[in-house]
Formats: structure tokens, sequence, C-alpha cells
């Protein structure tokens, strides 16, 4: 039976991931370090019949263990957050992009015959953009004192008016922030891997993702566990900027098919895939869909007009690749699945941390 290592296991797409593939007969070990941003003091409900070997991505003998007698490697484990990788650098480069520098020496010793590794949307930067005459502008950034003086859409060259599309894959990076430095380094590091030691290599774009079981304590998490978590404690959703930037949600479940579908179609190998719904919603009407979900429809959005360093405008995906490749379509829209997040939200003890996120962020400078 084919064994696959699930790095980042425990985690909140990880233990999706792990029962879609036990669902699918593979024998699945768990691999992470159960840090307390992220899990707490709770107790992680691992998946039935999923083994678990607790350590960290940069310690080898640990690494080297759960290695042992696997087939696969779906690489999950990364620290996660825009904003906090912005002050706390060494810790996401040395986590993400060392970590994965050591799993890689360690598959050399111990080869898979494919590894599926988790990158971002936030690569891109900013998505595509079209003129008014229907031009494709691929690399568009905000001037930083057009960000202060509150004109948060990015404007073309000669500062026309420009219009968010849906970004493919052909998009060249544009690195926002340290967090997405990180992500491509891990894809990079992985696909150029892949090519010296003929490893069937895969990296899958991840959009926002949503569903339960986030870290809805974690405020440097999805924008929609963020909002739960203020919600849930009486308190307005609070939002960067006007609230008008759109984003992709894409469910969990369809998150972690998309993964075994990786790991499964033997053209994937060595290719990038977006993985997201290919729907853009405004992170206000997000908010709002949700405190209408959990009864609260008075709790309305704070819109802070500020900006956070490391954030862009809009970014959603053209996910035809993954469509005309993997056979992967999102099936679980945003509006349709919230009462189900609402029902395990209201099961969890829930503390808003935002409130902490800001000040930390302040105290950097790093909100305007």
């Amino acid at each position: 039976m084919t064994t696959i290592l699930i790095t980042g296991g425990c985690g909140f797409i990880g233990r999706h991931v792990a029962e879609e593939m036990l669902g699918r007969g593979y024998d699945v070990r768990l691999y992470d370090a159960m840090i307390d941003q992220v899990h707490g003091d709770t107790q992680v409900d691992l998946p039935e019949g999923a083994d678990l070997i607790r350590g960290e991505m940069r310690d080898r003998e640990r690494l080297r263990g759960a290695l042992k007698g696997c087939d696969g490697v779906i690489h999950l484990a990364a620290e996660v957050g825009v904003g906090q990788s912005m002050y706390e650098i060494a810790r996401y480069v040395g986590a993400n992009d060392l970590g994965t520098a050591v799993l890689l020496e360690e598959l050399l010793e111990h080869p898979v015959r494919r590894l599926v590794i988790a990158s971002s949307m936030s690569i891109y930067g900013e998505g595509y953009y079209a003129t008014e005459d229907g031009r494709v502008l691929e690399t568009i950034r905000r001037r930083p004192e057009d960000v202060r003086a509150g004109q948060w859409n990015p404007t073309g060259p000669d500062g026309e008016a420009l219009t968010a599309i849906p970004t493919d894959e052909h998009k060249r990076p544009d690195l926002a922030s340290i967090y997405a430095l990180t992500k491509y380094a891990q894809e990079r590091e992985a696909l150029i891997f892949g090519d010296a030691y003929e490893t069937e290599a895969v990296a899958l774009r991840l959009f926002n993702v949503f569903g339960a079981g986030q870290a809805l304590s974690n405020p440097y998490t999805g924008v929609l566990a963020n909002f739960a978590s203020r919600l849930a404690n009486g308190e307005r959703p609070t939002i960067f900027e006007d609230g008008e930037q759109k984003r992709d949600f894409v469910h969990v479940r369809d998150v972690a098919r998309a993964f075994r579908l990786a790991y499964e179609t033997p053209e994937a190998a060595g290719e990038t895939f977006n993985v997201g719904s290919g729907q853009a919603y405004t992170v206000s009407g997000v908010a709002r869909l949700l405190a209408g979900a959990m009864d609260l429809p008075q709790l309305t959005p704070e819109i802070l007009g500020k900006s956070r360093s490391g954030d862009i405008r809009n970014c959603f995906a053209d996910a035809t690749k993954a469509r005309d490749m993997l056979g992967f379509e999102a099936e679980l829209r945003l509006e349709d699945s919230l009462d189900e997040f609402v029902d395990w939200v209201r099961g969890e003890v829930v503390q808003d941390r935002g409130a902490d996120m800001r000040r930390h962020l302040e105290e950097r400078g790093l909100v305007t």
C-alpha cells in the first residue's frame, strides 16, 4: 500500500488532506511541530488511521525517521501570515525555506516518487489588471504615498483606472511580503530539486482557504477565521483599507481534493497550479455574509481606512489549468458553505486576538 507523509499534517489543511488520502486507500503519516500559535493547548483530533510523528522541519533525525517507508510527500508545513512575516523574518525564513531545504536533503537519502508542495497566491503580489481598452497589465504595484493618502486602487502607467481580472499561472511573481518570498522559495526549491533528481514535484498555489477547523485564535490565519473570532466575541470585524479589496475563497475540502489529484495525475509532474474558486469577493462583503450567517447582522465591519505593509489590493484565480490538467474544479462556494462553518464555530472556544495583532504591527510601523 502507498504511504504518504503529510508535513504540517495536524494543521487545518493537513487534516483534511489526510482524510482525503485515507478515504482513497492510502496509508497516511503526519509530521507536525504542533506550535502553540496554531494549536494552543487543545487536543487535536487526528483522522482515524493516521499516524503522528511530532517534530520540527529542521529536526533532521525526526524527519528522517518520518520519511522511512514513505512513497510520497505532501509538504504543507509552514509559518503562515503576511503581517507577522514582516517582523518575525528569521522565524519565517527559517521554518519555510530552511525547513524545506532540510526536507529535500533528507529526500536524497529516502527518495519518494512524488512531492506535492503548498505554495501560495501571495507570490503574485497584485493580480492581473486590464485597462479600458483591454490591455492586460502583469506587474502593477501601488505607490506607498498613494496608499498613505487613501488611494487604495492601483492605477496604470499613465494614471488610468484599471479593472482587476483573474490571474493565471503565467503571471510573473511580484513578492510584496516576506511570507510571499518564503512561499516562492519553497516552490522553486521543490521544482528545482525535482528536475535535478527525477522526483515528480508539483506546486499548488493556494488562494484563501476556508472551512471548519481553522485556527480561530491565531490572528495571522485566514481572514474568515479572523472575522469569526471577532463576531463570536460580540465584536465588529475589522478591515484594513476600505474593504473593497477582492479575494478568492476556496473550501478546504476542495483544496484537499486538489492535493490528491496533484499527487495522482501523471501529467502534473513539474507543474504549478492555481487552486481557487475563480470567484472574486470583496472583503467587506465576506464580513457581512458571515455576520448574517451568525445572526449578527448588526455587527457591521469596522473599516479602518489604514493600510498594512505586505498587503495587496486584488488577486483572484484563473483555475483553468487545474481544470484541464488535474480535472479539478471548486465545488463548494463560500456563500453556500457558511452555515456549516458557523455551526462549527459555535462549538468552539474562541479567543479574539485581533487587537494584539494590530498592536504588534502598529508598534513596528507596519500600519499606516
